[in-house]
């Protein structure tokens, strides 16, 4: 009799011991699709755009600066910020272009 209880409490918490295993793969897998995948994603398109800046693009920087491309060298983009004032910065400071970003709100007559 002692074993049959014996036997009846060890499945009992075994199954247990699998239902939170799943518990925690399911805690798991919402942690990896709604917090790594999206910064990885937006990480890999921020090293694209990074690498895509040319000559000429409108960009802002991370610190709010507004500015045009006026020229790149190796890891270095210069900004004219207003005429006759160029700025360097490294191309890691460079945020978004300008026209994907907020930009100038549109004016409805």
């Amino acid at each position: 009799m002692q074993h049959i209880q014996a036997i009846l409490l060890q499945a009992a918490s075994s199954g247990s011991s699998i239902a939170n295993l799943i518990f925690i793969a399911g805690i798991i897998l919402v942690f990896y699709f709604f917090m790594i995948r999206p910064q990885q994603k937006r990480q890999k398109e921020q090293k694209k755009f990074i690498e895509s800046i040319a000559v000429g693009d409108h960009v802002v920087t991370i610190g709010g600066l507004h500015g045009k491309v006026v020229a790149i060298e190796g890891n270095l983009v210069h900004l004219e910020a207003d005429k006759g004032v160029t700025l360097k910065f490294e191309k890691t400071a460079i945020s978004l272009e300008q026209s994907k970003g907020q930009g100038t709100p549109s004016v409805t007559s």
